[in-house]
């Protein structure tokens, strides 16, 4: 996608580094930073300078690389993967990522490791850019759908969070079809929700829709509701850091609130996914998905610029008070209309999935459902 008009992807290597964009930055200015050993990629991914389950999962593929390079056994190799997944518990591409990179050095030996890392994390990250773009162009059909029943009028989305390509390699989940119905002429607007406590909306996916200059507002996380009553959202897409096999969807907090709002005055809510983001060992997202909790100053404290020009964080709680930081929320298959990922569009239901993944009904121990 686009930055001042130049395409990036946000991971790739650069030389013998990591090449990232550090969104900690975003959007108050645009840096890239090298990462050259474990702990970096480790810190980077926990400090959220990147973030997002697909470039998670890519990041932590890249990592494997640098983790291929700096151990000298498979058990110091499995102490380091082990360092990599403990650093994000909700999003599965992080595992998922990680594990394939494992077997794959494990099928060509511990001494090819080196080259076969390398070729495998390059390849997570094509195939996620992959799929980003196959979701938008199934996404794609859904916008034109509505928009062909309100001809020559604007088809309002709202999102949640930041699910666009700042998220994955590149062209986003919940923003791929946005992109592509803006690529193909159809007019659209996107409600940005702030997305609190880090204001992932109002910061990234913001940033990145004007960087491709598709038309959006900005809104507080509490206007979605007030927006579907009366009549300005025509469709909900989110993105999603775990989904299970029978449809619970796992994204950031504020997530099941909108399922809610929409269920209740008929708004279609979408999710979109890769299937990477599938957990195929859990039925019960409620009560089998891992919510991270985050330490409570990103919830008292908030980073923007001041008048000046300076960027400054000041605290916005009162002292003394305590603060809770849920990092995801579990949204229920029956409130979801529909999953969106690289191989089609899907009823948020166990048999529509496995219909789209047919390994997914034999390749799981039925001891591991919940």
């Amino acid at each position: 996608m686009l930055v001042s008009g130049t395409p990036y992807r946000t991971i790739w290597l650069h030389e013998e580094s990591v090449r990232i964009i550090d969104q900690r930055r975003l959007p108050w200015s645009f840096e890239v930073v090298d990462l050259h050993t474990v702990a970096e990629v480790a810190e980077a991914i926990r400090d959220m300078a990147v973030r997002g389950a697909g470039l998670i999962g890519a990041t932590a593929g890249y990592g494997m690389w640098l983790a291929a390079r700096e151990a000298s056994t498979p058990e110091e190799l499995r102490t380091l993967a082990e360092s990599l997944i403990c650093t994000r518990p909700t999003a599965v591409n992080l595992s998922w990522a990680v594990h394939r990179q494992l077997e794959a050095i494990q099928e060509t030996g511990f001494g090819d490791r080196v080259a076969n890392a390398r070729l495998t994390a390059e390849a997570i990250a094509d195939e996620d850019a992959a799929a980003c773009a196959a979701i938008g162009r199934h996404g794609l059909e859904i916008i034109r759908d509505i928009a062909s029943r309100k001809p020559g009028q604007v088809v309002n989305i709202l999102t949640h969070c930041n699910a666009g390509w700042l998220a994955f390699v590149d062209h986003g989940s919940a923003t791929a079809p946005i992109y592509a119905a803006h690529a193909a002429g159809i007019p659209i607007h996107v409600w940005v929700d702030e997305t609190r406590p880090r204001n992932q909306g109002a910061r990234l996916t913001a940033w990145e829709l004007a960087q491709q200059g598709v038309p959006h507002t900005v809104i507080a996380d509490n206007t979605g509701g007030h927006l579907m009553q009366h009549g300005q959202v025509d469709l909900v897409i989110t993105g999603a850091d775990r989904v299970t096999r029978s449809g619970d969807v796992a994204n950031k907090i504020g997530t099941y609130l909108k399922a809610l709002a929409a269920t209740d005055n008929g708004v279609p809510f979408y999710v979109a996914l890769p299937s990477s983001t599938f957990d195929w060992t859990l039925r019960n997202g409620v009560k089998g998905i891992p919510i991270e909790q985050r330490g409570a100053e990103e919830v008292a404290q908030m980073e923007g610029v001041t008048a000046s020009g300076s960027v400054e964080t000041v605290r916005i709680l009162s002292p003394g008070s305590p603060a809770a930081n849920y990092a995801f929320d579990v949204t229920p298959a029956r409130l979801v209309t529909g999953l969106i990922t690289e191989r089609g569009v899907c009823p948020a239901t166990e048999e529509a999935i496995c219909s789209l993944h047919p390994q997914a009904s034999s390749a799981i121990p039925s001891a591991h459902l919940s």
